[in-house]
């Protein structure tokens, strides 16, 4: 018997809710294989390999899935494993046969079909463009079994759909099946079974999520074959498909190859803030989990200079790597990891592209040039720097490679670098004009910004005097110190101002001011930390981590679907951010001291974010939650930073 898989849920034939619930594989390079743990697709985004052909980036979807007819005991009728969704109607219904759903190295379905047992398992091979379709078949050793498995291609670019037309290239022979479209080539390869060629196209499927979200929905697949293979008794056959397959792989050396991050998870023992060398404990089920999400994110990229480098992906299925998030992320996915030599890596490549005072906030997919837009990325750098110090000890690579960089930051910032950022005359930063998003919150459609923050945003300048506190720069910081409490405190039952500039004040409340207290180093006393904890507490604290507006804002928005106009107008106006609860808990237990009893109560507030790792991407944390109940999961499935924060505090809280 296997082992047991760090996921496991019992489908028992119900369609519902697990047509809702997806998985998701990934393999170090960007590529990843999705769906849903029925096996229905119901994204755009899902496929058995999507892979990355520019790793991390350049992402095609290749095999969109696999059909599975199951003849048994010579009838020339047939069950089928696999399940689609048309515009009026779902066929065939193999969730009815599906019992058990498992992830883990793999993704593994259990069928049971007539007394016949079928394990169906997907690995995706480590740094390859490669996927395994394994299926393990048990049943009386004089049973009549034939398998037919009918590979849907989809060969596209994965923001697009396909539409039919003449068929696709293919060659084919007994072993092996070729399909090509241009520029993109997948070959499939069986250690069983015979190929036989049969062009067609399948019309009409319809991807669910995509008809909510206002887009294109409906894709027509290519079937180039079918690959067949009969036998009588237990048997085991496997489907490779890839863009890079050259022969056929072994299944067990190459889940061997795949690293174990799990393992190098440990909960430091003692104070935090003096790891030298700690003792150990073994992860908790809850810090595996997520430790082996927070893996999926971290990536390897080339760098700019041509050597092999990493990045961190923002989030699946369709983020690429961003500056701000890599900096916010990094001290949960790397640094609570203890992946010190890959973090130091990340934020020296960063250091060396430091322009103006500036980190980039992406590289360019094809060019690798760097691009320089956010007022944060910067100081969320010099943040990341300094925890990278504290935890890792490692005074030399701070030293050598990091601080000069950190210290170029401070300097462009007070002398002012691009979109007209720069160090006012009371010491505070100043970003932006009405024509720019320089923040976290910068959705932006159809030149429209739902929520415009140029200007002194709270925190920003929260990472400004906490940067400044960290560089030694005691008598500017003192000065910020004024002049932040002079422009940002309102009073202890609202907090701080959200953003100021020459037109307003901005009173709403909103969940930046939460950095004002969690950071290192605060401008606010400990009664106004307290304060404004608690504001935050009362008006924006879910389940699910932090609204970005209150029920009672006038701009507030409770749902999260339709069209894009739609979902930007709620995107920061009320959905809730999962990555908002690290802040909140750190700023919640400074305030308390670490009590006992604050100790206690932030297990219980962070808790059913790592429940929800049992459901919706199940192993992952989504990026954002409905505001209105019952906090519908939504955008994007999996997110590097909703797991880091979690991961990074159920660490401190030892969950």
């Amino acid at each position: 018997m296997p082992p047991t898989p760090l996921f496991s849920l019992d489908t028992l034939g119900h369609l519902h809710p697990f047509l809702n619930y997806e998985y998701l594989l990934t393999n170090g390079i960007g590529s990843f294989s999705s769906s849903t743990l029925v096996g229905c697709n119901t994204r755009r985004y899902h496929g058995l390999l999507i892979a990355a052909t520019l790793p991390p980036l350049g992402r095609i979807n290749t095999l969109n899935r696999v059909g599975e007819l199951l003849y048994l005991d010579g009838s020339p009728s047939f069950f089928e494993l696999s399940i689609n969704q048309f515009r009026n109607s779902m066929h065939p219904r193999g969730d009815k046969y599906l019992r058990r759903f498992g992830l883990d190295g793999t993704a593994r379905f259990d069928y049971d079909v007539e007394g016949v047992k079928v394990a169906k398992e997907i690995q995706l091979l480590w740094q390859r463009n490669t996927v395994g379709i394994r299926y393990r078949v048990e049943c009386e050793p004089n049973r009549q079994v034939q398998l037919d498995l009918i590979p849907f291609v989809s060969l596209r670019d994965f923001h697009s759909l396909r539409h039919a037309g003449p068929p696709l290239e293919v060659h084919c022979d007994t072993w092996e099946m070729l399909v090509r479209d241009g520029q993109y080539a997948l070959k499939l390869r069986a250690d069983a079974g015979q190929f036989t060629a049969r062009a067609d196209w399948w019309y009409g499927h319809t991807y669910a999520i995509e008809s909510e979200r206002g887009l294109d929905d409906t894709e027509d697949l290519f079937v180039p074959g079918i690959l067949s293979f009969s036998t009588r008794g237990p048997f085991t056959i496997t489907l490779w498909a890839g863009t890079d397959l050259t022969e056929i792989p072994n299944w067990d050396a190459e889940l061997a190859r795949r690293p174990d991050h799990i393992a190098r998870c440990v909960v430091p023992v003692g104070d935090e803030a003096a790891i030298a060398k700690p003792a150990e404990i073994s992860a908790s089920p809850a810090i595996q989990k997520l430790s082996r999400a927070a893996a999926d994110f971290v990536v390897a990229r080339r760098r700019p200079d041509g050597k092999d480098g990493i990045t961190i992906i923002a989030g699946y299925p369709w983020f690429s790597d961003w500056g701000r998030d890599t900096m916010i992320a990094l001290p949960g996915l790397l640094l609570t990891t203890q992946r010190f030599t890959e973090a130091a890596q990340l934020l020296t490549l960063f250091a060396e592209y430091v322009s103006e005072g500036m980190i980039p906030n992406r590289f360019d997919d094809y060019t690798n040039e760097p691009s320089y837009n956010t007022v944060d990325a910067s100081l969320w750098f010099i943040h990341a720097c300094f925890e990278y110090l504290r935890l890792s000890r490692d005074a030399p690579t701070f030293s050598k490679h990091l601080l000069d960089a950190c210290r170029a930051i401070i300097k462009g910032y007070r002398g002012g670098t691009r979109f007209n950022i720069h160090m006012d005359a009371d010491g505070l930063i100043y970003a932006g004009d009405e024509h720019t998003q320089l923040t976290w919150m910068d959705a932006k459609c159809d030149g429209i910004a739902f929520t415009p923050r140029h200007g002194k945003a709270v925190e920003i300048n929260a990472l400004w005097y906490n940067a400044l506190i960290l560089l030694n720069e005691a008598e500017l910081a003192a000065k910020v110190r004024q002049s932040f409490l002079k422009n940002f405190w309102l009073n202890p039952f609202r907090g701080l101002a959200d953003f100021v500039n020459e037109k307003r004040k901005d009173t709403q409340i909103r969940p930046n001011q939460i950095f004002a207290a969690s950071l290192p180093n605060s401008p606010l006393d400990h009664d106004q930390q307290r304060a404004v904890v608690e504001v935050v507490r009362r008006e924006l604290l879910t389940p699910f981590g932090l609204r970005t507006l209150p029920k009672t804002d006038p701009n507030y928005q409770g749902r999260y679907f339709g069209p894009p106009m739609k979902r930007d107008n709620a995107y920061h106006n009320g959905t809730i951010w999962p990555w908002l609860i690290g802040a909140f808990l750190e700023g919640y237990l400074k305030v308390n001291d670490h009590s006992p009893d604050s100790q206690r109560q932030a297990r219980v507030w962070l808790q059913p974010l790592i429940d929800s790792m049992n459901q919706v991407c199940v192993g992952q944390i989504a990026e954002i939650y409905e505001a209105d109940e019952p906090h519908r999961p939504v955008g994007c499935p999996a997110q590097a930073w909703s797991v880091a924060e979690v991961l990074r505090l159920a660490v401190i809280l030892r969950m």
